[in-house]
């Protein structure tokens, strides 16, 4: 990030400059032209404010989220109106330079009001526009008991973002409402602490599910993106972390497996810690975890990085039936319309929202319940899975 953020300033001033033309060619209101920079340098003084608390090594609280927000809204609408100035100013070039059309200029000002206002409804109604996601997966090794067996799956909470209320109670009230058999959380309970989760405990033990709640831990649950006073004090925020879960009715499985049973008949649920590519710990073990799974079970994984399931699950030796994964959040902002899936984060994640398939193993990729440094979404809606597990009468998946 540090090496792209020249490259994003550059850019930024570039836009700022080139769309600024455009405003002054439709008007030379003092009070609007001074507004423009204006809000380009309380951001500066926001971004002068993070830097200062970051170094006295206060945190920052939310102020990162709204700064985040912020220049989004200042600065993606300018991006989106560029290609409209920028093929005026070629036509231009063989035209002898004449002044900015003002019919242009009104064009790319309304194609900035659009995603401006598009982003700024992403941060408000956005952010708790749940969507229920609905697949049936066959089997033909999955116990006859667990014929119809439902799981709603919930991934990457970030309680740590939220500010509504209202707005997460809808979700809960919405996850209960499937009235799934099973509930597996995949990881990211909070941002970097644990006492993000204390305002929501009671809101989140309202779920409810006959065969239990299971988790896994994400990458942010560890706290290692933040400054700890010390190795002691970030590793008692991990305790109590893993308490929490217990607290809103969760059964933590920390690289390890359990039964979840149905009358004689039984699935083994595996659960191992983060383990991500590049950069990201890889505390996760998978041999670990399934080392007292018989290979004849079926089995389901959670894991929270879908990278996990490329770079080890694949090729593990013994079969795992169906992984699940967060992690990606689809970057919460994309277009999702009529089968047709694309987000920025495409191009770092193979597998980044929704099903995947290979060599008979299903993957499933969780857009995320909650939001993290962006403070909404756009497109790509929070996200409450229920996945039916239907048994394959023909021996075909």
């Amino acid at each position: 990030m540090r090496k792209r953020l020249p490259f994003i300033l550059l850019a930024w001033i570039l836009a700022d400059i080139y769309f600024y033309h455009t405003v002054e060619t439709l008007t030379n209101n003092q009070f609007i032209l001074w507004g423009y920079w204006l809000l380009d340098l309380l951001i500066v003084a926001g971004l002068i404010l993070v830097i200062g608390q970051r170094r006295a090594n206060r945190p920052p609280g939310n102020t990162i989220a709204w700064l985040m927000g912020a220049t989004l809204l200042v600065f993606v609408p300018k991006i989106f109106a560029l290609p409209v100035l920028l093929l005026e100013d070629i036509t231009r070039l063989f035209r002898h330079f004449p002044p900015h059309s003002i019919w242009v200029s009104e064009l790319a000002v309304g194609i900035g009001a659009f995603v401006f206002v598009s982003l700024l409804y992403g941060m408000t109604g956005g952010r708790h526009r749940y969507k229920v996601h609905r697949l049936t997966l066959k089997f033909p090794d999955l116990p006859a008991a667990f014929d119809g067996f439902t799981i709603t799956q919930l991934s990457d909470i970030h309680a740590g973002s939220f500010t509504s209320k209202k707005g997460v109670e809808k979700g809960i009230s919405l996850v209960n409402k499937q009235n799934s058999d099973l509930i597996l959380f995949t990881g990211d309970l909070v941002n970097n602490m644990a006492t993000e989760m204390d305002p929501w405990i009671d809101t989140f033990a309202k779920l409810k599910a006959p065969f239990g709640k299971y988790s896994v831990l994400g990458n942010h649950d560890y706290g290692d993106y933040t400054r700890w006073e010390s190795e002691a004090a970030q590793a008692a925020n991990l305790v109590r972390l893993k308490k929490v879960h217990k607290e809103i009715g969760f059964k933590l499985l920390l690289n390890d497996a359990v039964q979840v049973k149905k009358g004689s008949s039984s699935v083994a649920l595996i659960g191992v810690e983060n383990w991500g590519k590049g950069g990201f710990h890889k505390y996760g073990s998978l041999t670990k975890a399934a080392e007292n799974v018989s290979n004849d079970e079926f089995k389901i994984l959670m894991s929270h990085d879908p990278s996990h399931w490329e770079a080890k699950t694949l090729e593990h030796d013994k079969h795992i039936n169906l992984a699940l994964a967060g992690h990606t959040h689809g970057m919460q902002f994309g277009i999702e319309l009529f089968g047709f899936q694309w987000s920025p984060v495409k191009y770092m994640y193979p597998q980044w929202a929704g099903l995947y398939q290979k060599n008979g193993k299903y993957l499933y990729v969780n857009r995320g319940f909650g939001f993290l440094g962006f403070k909404g979404r756009l497109g790509i809606w929070p996200e409450i899975t229920v996945i039916t597990l239907k048994k394959s009468l023909n021996g075909v998946a």
